[in-house]
């Protein structure tokens, strides 16, 4: 494939650790010596010709300047940049995970006073929060949008982009009305997002439970996926839950980002990532709300 795009890399060694092959690789390609990394997204990709497994990492902090010490070419591009670039096929979902943080907030209900949880909202915004999903399934329809109308702007000012949560049907058109960022489709709408048209702007979250809801998510081109429960939670003590093993078997090779959910808070990114995961998806850890947990 001589002539396209990749992100810099090379072939682990046998016995050879991931991180230890990333130093060597950025080392002997381009001059840097890698002073900090983590995981980002494990790809399995199939070709005509061939099969390949990306273990994708995020260089934090680095010293040196790059070069191209192979004498390949080398470029830097800003994010946006990247997707009209002849990227590699199995490079593309590294563009998904380099758009998305590695923390991602789930709303708890609004009960019936709007102004407190929007209050609340600002509040979770101020942290540092970028990702939000409106989730309110005890509203009527007029209500959700309504507070959804108010919330929309509240993140946009903040740099937050938000999610609304629902059936893609009645989400997709109302997050387009409201400049909000896009929809989360629970797996009970996986089937109706197929027959949605979406707009090629807006993300698409799914939350998955198993391997056949993330292969769906993925044939529906959605941007990304939450998993769980990773850990029992008291809002569905019945589900069964995946542990951190159970969550890398299903989240590595999905071939979109996915984010842990299910008694997660932002202690738990490296095990997170170490499994494979964008990062966690939570409601009181990150809501910062004291009253009784929720959880999708």
């Amino acid at each position: 494939m001589a002539g396209r795009w990749e992100f810099p890399g090379g072939k682990l060694r046998a016995g050879e650790a991931q991180h230890d092959a990333l130093i060597r690789e950025l080392d002997e390609e381009l001059g840097l010596d890698v002073q900090a990394a983590r995981p980002l997204i494990e790809i399995h990709h199939r070709y005509p010709d061939r099969s390949v497994v990306l273990h994708v990492w995020s260089v934090e902090r680095y010293a040196g300047e790059a070069r191209g010490c192979e004498g390949q070419a080398l470029r830097w591009l800003a994010p946006g940049m990247l997707r009209t670039t002849d990227l590699l096929e199995a490079d593309q979902p590294i563009l998904a995970a380099l758009a998305l943080p590695d923390r991602y907030l789930i709303t708890g209900e609004p009960a019936d006073d709007a102004a407190r949880f929007l209050a609340r909202l600002d509040a979770a915004l101020a942290r540092g929060l970028e990702l939000v999903q409106l989730r309110a399934t005890a509203l009527t329809p007029p209500a959700f949008a309504e507070l959804a109308a108010a919330a929309a702007p509240l993140c946009r000012a903040r740099g937050a982009r938000l999610l609304i949560n629902g059936d893609p049907q009645s989400t997709l058109p109302l997050a387009r009305a409201l400049g909000a960022d896009g929809v989360h489709v629970p797996a009970r709408y996986l089937s109706s997002l197929r027959r949605t048209q979406r707009a090629g702007d807006l993300l698409v979250g799914v939350s998955c439970h198993d391997a056949q809801e993330l292969r769906t998510a993925r044939a529906c081109a959605a941007d990304f996926a939450v998993l769980g429960p990773v850990r029992a939670t008291p809002g569905h003590p019945d589900a069964q839950p995946l542990g951190w093993a159970g969550f890398a078997a299903l989240a590595r090779g999905a071939g979109l980002p996915v984010y842990a959910l299910g008694g997660m808070g932002s202690e738990d990114l490296t095990a997170a990532w170490d499994a494979g995961a964008q990062g966690i998806a939570a409601i009181r850890a990150l809501w910062g709300d004291a009253e009784r947990r929720q959880d999708v």
